[in-house]
């Protein structure tokens, strides 16, 4: 994603964020907070999980880097500061240093027991590592229709279920009046059981699997005189069919900056948040942020 828009986006610097999100919208912005590390590794951040009391986080970098800290709040659940670790790099399934077109690490997904999920751009694929040292990385068989996936536009959102079934969402669905496919690996199997349809000139960059079992997904599109605008879409999963298709958002271009990664949990209220992160192309004039919308029951 960092190469394919770093001329369009580069306009952002100029226009001054625009005003509210939609007023149909489902989902109420909760806060934002936007955040850094004296660390020259810290940016690009592209895929995100929480913990189930949104309380602690992981993220990976489109450099292949990852990072975990906890979110501090204030008594009525708005982020208010961040606490981090150290940033450290993922490993190849050699346990060395990934190697060029190997390191566009994108999406995340964590399991219950513990293991990481990667999925990767350029070099497309899908990796999962033992534990959060990520030391090791384990290739996944490899995606449907791998030889059709389009450099730096591929495999960006990746999600986990409760019984360990991965879903992968690739980032464009080739045509523009072509819906998304879905993809589900059980086992050694891949197979395409859901579809997505895609509306207006959004883009795939997110999912996740909330606590309630919807799938969650965050989408983007690009002006490239303002800015981004998000969206995030809802959907109840059965066994072969999304259905119950709910917009919980659309932001207005320039509200917020480069959403893409996304993680959905439950807040003692009962009600569901989404969090998400922004990717700031390691650009000076685009920001790393926390911004998080709550879903009513």
């Amino acid at each position: 994603m960092r190469r394919r828009l770093a001329l369009a986006i580069a306009a952002v610097a100029l226009a001054a964020p625009f005003a509210t999100a939609q007023t149909d919208a489902i989902a109420r912005f909760s806060s934002r907070l936007s955040w850094t590390m004296d660390d020259t590794r810290f940016g690009g951040w592209s895929g995100l999980e929480l913990s189930p009391d949104g309380s602690t986080f992981v993220m990976v970098s489109d450099r292949a880097n990852i990072l975990t800290g906890r979110i501090e709040r204030d008594e009525n659940g708005r982020i208010t500061g961040v606490r981090a670790g150290t940033i450290r790099p993922l490993k190849h399934t050699t346990g060395g240093d990934l190697p060029r077109y190997h390191d566009d690490s994108e999406g995340l997904a964590m399991a219950a027991d513990g293991r990481i999920f990667v999925s990767f751009e350029s070099v497309h694929r899908v990796v999962v590592y033992d534990n959060a040292l990520v030391e090791m990385a384990h290739d996944l068989p490899r995606v449907p229709n791998y030889d059709q996936l389009q450099n730096n536009s591929s495999l960006e959102a990746l999600a986990v279920d409760e019984d360990g079934a991965i879903y992968i969402i690739p980032e464009r669905s080739g045509e523009i009046d072509k819906p998304f496919p879905v993809h589900r690996l059980r086992g050694d199997t891949w197979e395409t059981p859901f579809e997505i349809p895609r509306r207006g000139e959004f883009l795939v960059v997110g999912a996740d699997i909330g606590p309630d079992g919807r799938l969650y997904v965050l989408e983007r599109a690009l002006s490239s005189m303002l800015g981004f605008s998000s969206r995030v879409r809802r959907f109840d999963m059965s066994e072969t069919a999304l259905t119950g298709e709910a917009t919980l958002f659309t932001s207005s271009v320039g509200q917020h900056d480069n959403l893409e990664g996304i993680a959905v949990w439950r807040d003692p209220a009962g009600q569901m948040r989404v969090t998400m992160v922004s990717d700031d192309n390691f650009r000076f004039f685009q920001t790393t942020e926390f911004v998080e919308y709550v879903v009513p029951e």
